[in-house]
């Protein structure tokens, strides 16, 4: 269903993103990957035919200049995905006004930013859907996570109202909410021993294909996804 599709990545340099590069590129999309380091070219070596750009998810001129590329290339954006974010996990007393702003600039605007420049095209098109990995912490909230957690609500509430606002145009907006995923996330380190039960990179890329993957005339809100192991309230 996805073959030949044209999928727009942000944060697909390592982890969750660059998994959901290698999983899309097994469905047979075209892929355009944005990273924020240079690193993101390497990612493109790997997936022979993507275009990669490193890009600040949070500039709106550069996303824009990414978008028309895209679209000048291929004629058209099927899929994108707001996976870039970043987090600060901290009692709120320790956590800096330049902390609580780079989160929002990253996890909001970005999403904001990403989500604005492709609606044109998609809406031209009368077709697309836009999946933002969020977190399961835009759900309910955590102890040292304020900043964090406030950020994933603010996505949800943007998804949330974007999707009224343009499903008349035939678009799907969707988020992928994990819970523990051993990925390098907040400055961790990926495989470690007490990690070995938690959510893979894989398994959220595959939450992504199958919300992607939706017949047209069905929208996927939302897909929560934890490891067995994780307690969470139950909301």
């Amino acid at each position: 269903m996805l073959q030949g599709q044209v999928a727009i990545v942000t944060g697909a340099s390592r982890g969750i993103g660059l998994a959901i590069a290698h999983a899309l590129a097994k469905q047979g999309m075209k892929l355009v990957l944005i990273g924020s380091s240079s690193d993101i070219h390497r990612v493109g070596e790997q997936l022979k035919g993507s275009k990669t750009f490193q890009a600040d998810v949070c500039n709106e001129q550069q996303m824009n200049e990414v978008v028309a590329e895209t679209v000048a290339t291929f004629g058209r954006i099927d899929l994108l995905v707001n996976n870039a974010g970043i987090g600060v996990f901290k009692p709120v007393e320790e956590t800096t006004v330049e902390e609580w702003k780079r989160l929002f600039e990253v996890n909001v605007q970005g999403v904001f930013i990403g989500t604005k420049a492709v609606l044109p095209q998609m809406k031209k098109q009368r077709s697309g859907t836009i999946i933002t990995v969020s977190s399961d912490v835009g759900r309910y909230t955590i102890a040292n996570g304020s900043a964090y957690t406030a950020t994933k609500y603010a996505v949800q509430g943007f998804s949330g109202s974007v999707a009224q606002e343009v499903r008349p145009y035939g678009i799907r907006v969707g988020t992928i909410n994990p819970g523990m995923v051993d990925t390098y996330f907040a400055n961790s380190t990926q495989g470690l021993p007490e990690k070995a039960e938690w959510l893979k990179a894989e398994d959220v890329a595959e939450a992504v294909v199958y919300m992607a993957s939706a017949p047209k005339h069905m929208l996927v809100d939302e897909i929560v996804l934890h490891p067995l192991i994780q307690t969470y309230p139950v909301v």
